[in-house]
């Protein structure tokens, strides 16, 4: 036996292997990102769902005891474009936390998700162009 953290390779598994009874949520955050950026690679980043648009993350999902988070970096645009909405929510250097006993913000995620998929197209166009 070894003392490791489980190494995810699926999303998948990363949802079925959810402790403190999220996977049910863990799911909808999945479907509601998936539906923001349909065209986004689903891959596992730093052991977590992480959703990629031209090679760049976007954003990815976690699961903790009293929450779930919604995680990206770098964090500056968006805080600034949705400060007024995302006061109810606590946050961190890279993530935005929503406790278990509030509903998904389903507008909210996708708001972010699309969001930070453009800002992913347009770093992407930049670092075409050497610009």
């Amino acid at each position: 036996m070894t003392d490791d953290p489980q190494k995810f390779t699926s999303v998948d598994d990363y949802i079925d292997a959810a402790l403190y009874g999220v996977e049910e949520r863990l799911a909808e955050m999945r479907q509601i990102i998936r539906a923001a950026a349909p065209d986004a690679e689903e891959t596992i980043s730093y052991n977590i769902p992480a959703y990629k648009h031209e090679g760049v993350v976007v954003v990815q999902f976690a699961g903790h005891d009293e929450h779930t988070s919604l995680n990206f970096f770098p964090t500056a645009g968006v805080f600034a474009a949705f400060a007024t909405e995302l006061e109810p929510y606590p946050t961190s250097k890279s993530a935005i936390r929503l406790p278990l006993d509030m509903p998904l913000p389903t507008d909210l995620i996708t708001a972010i998700v699309t969001f930070r998929v453009a800002e992913a197209a347009e770093y992407a166009a930049r670092k075409k162009t050497g610009r």
